[in-house]
């Protein structure tokens, strides 16, 4: 990318971790921002841009999305991927290692790098196999993955079953610095089930899965963090006792952390529609009582980041019965506006408290240096319209997948403009005066 020097004017700046009050202008140059004034005039600039008084925030980091290439490109590709993410606002996301070849050795790691050099214009991370072939049976060569730079890893959608295989993973993630996501699901109580253990079963005649599913391995993995001393990062958590497991743990200083998703922030099994399978998604939508506590939860602090889980499926992996459709939802380009919605519209979190949520809090468990805006900063920035509602039209996603139980629904803060190293890789025409 060329490095252009770029004066932003009258930006509402909200990173949750700077008390800025007013407008503010921002100037970048070579990928950072270098000064941030009430007004900033008689400087050269290759282009300027006014935020018309819109929220400046920090760009966004997704712990946990899934990208589909290689092996999956019908579904969705590193390209569409990252650009969907761009819409969203996103600047940094972290690919699940559920491709075909799954990404349990060099050599595929070293292949799909080149296919993120070539394809994304935001920082795609890649999260390495914890186990071969996602199998929960052999430990991957972890020494390899992380000489190749590989500090993630997760078998998401293949829970680790095995007790000794994660104990053996997280004595191996202590000593090498790096962290496991874990995907907390107990295959054997499952058998079968397609949406949550609860009323909905009832109302649609669909088989549950219970919540104990989750909350045994989640109770497990924080045994396991107690006992090594390693950390543990649980992924889309959904129900309340798994929340109360994590706070306790919390209070024991035991080295977990946790994430949950839009749309378990969001939705319940109450919305579940009969046969209209963008509702299915693992774990699956819960009660409305979970969905509380972990709004609950996030306010608390004892969530600490939103993860987008974004699961771009084709038209034919969700056929409508329950039982055939595949698991996901497609949903990073509106991700923030669901939270916004949802939490900071309601008064359940002020916009800085989420913006913490979705940027600097992930940045902090990756250690990325991101996450805030300041002088000396990255320039990673999402400019947002916070005070006009949009419909959401599947059909305009930039993902191939067009898999959302958002569709029609009213939404606010909507992103106009994402700006990463200081290069606009979104913008939503004709709205921002952009000057050259």
């Amino acid at each position: 990318m060329k490095d252009i020097k770029t004066l932003l004017k009258n930006c509402t700046l909200i990173d949750g971790i700077n008390d800025y009050k007013g407008l503010f202008d921002v100037l970048i140059q070579d990928g950072r921002i270098c000064r941030i004034d009430r007004r900033i005039d008689n400087v050269e600039f290759d282009r300027c841009i006014d935020a018309e008084s819109n929220a400046v925030l920090p760009g966004f980091i997704d712990m946990h999305c899934h990208l589909r290439e290689p092996g999956f490109e019908y579904k969705e590709t590193i390209e569409s991927g990252s650009k969907a993410a761009a819409k969203g606002g996103y600047t940094t996301i972290c690919c699940m290692p559920n491709t075909k070849p799954v990404m349990d050795n060099i050599d595929s790691i070293k292949k799909l790098k080149e296919k993120i050099n070539k394809s994304s214009e935001i920082e795609v991370i890649p999260i390495g196999a914890l186990t071969l072939n996602q199998q929960g049976v052999e430990i991957c060569d972890l020494d390899a993955l992380v000489d190749e730079g590989v500090m993630l890893f997760s078998d998401d959608g293949y829970p680790v079953m095995d007790n000794s295989i994660m104990f053996q993973g997280l004595k191996e993630s202590l000593k090498k610095k790096i962290l496991i996501i874990d995907h907390c699901e107990d295959i054997n109580l499952v058998k079968g089930g397609v949406i949550n253990e609860g009323n909905a079963c009832s109302r649609l005649g669909l088989k549950g899965i219970p919540a104990l599913a989750e909350e045994l391995q989640v109770m497990r993995d924080v045994m396991m963090s107690q006992y090594t001393g390693a950390r543990i990062h649980i992924a889309h958590i959904s129900t309340e006792n798994s929340l109360n497991i994590v706070r306790m743990a919390k209070q024991k200083g035991i080295k977990v952390s946790c994430e949950v998703t839009p749309h378990h922030i969001s939705l319940s099994e109450e919305d579940i529609v009969a046969q209209d399978t963008n509702f299915k998604v693992n774990p699956p939508l819960r009660r409305t009582e979970d969905v509380n506590a972990l709004r609950q939860g996030l306010k608390e602090g004892i969530i600490d980041v939103i993860a987008t889980d974004h699961a771009p499926h084709s038209s034919s992996d969700k056929p409508k019965c329950f039982y055939e459709a595949a698991n996901g939802i497609s949903g990073i380009e509106i991700s923030f506006s669901v939270c916004y919605t949802y939490l900071v519209k309601t008064g359940i979190l002020t916009l800085g408290e989420l913006v913490r949520k979705m940027s600097y809090n992930s940045s902090e468990l990756l250690n990325l240096g991101k996450g805030k805006i300041m002088e000396g900063s990255i320039a990673d920035l999402a400019i947002i319209v916070l005070g006009a509602e949009f419909v959401v039209n599947r059909n305009k996603f930039v993902s191939m997948g067009k898999n959302t139980p958002y569709h029609g629904k009213s939404l606010w803060g909507e992103t106009l403009m994402t700006i990463f190293k200081g290069n606009i890789v979104y913008e939503k025409e004709g709205i921002l005066n952009v000057y050259r």
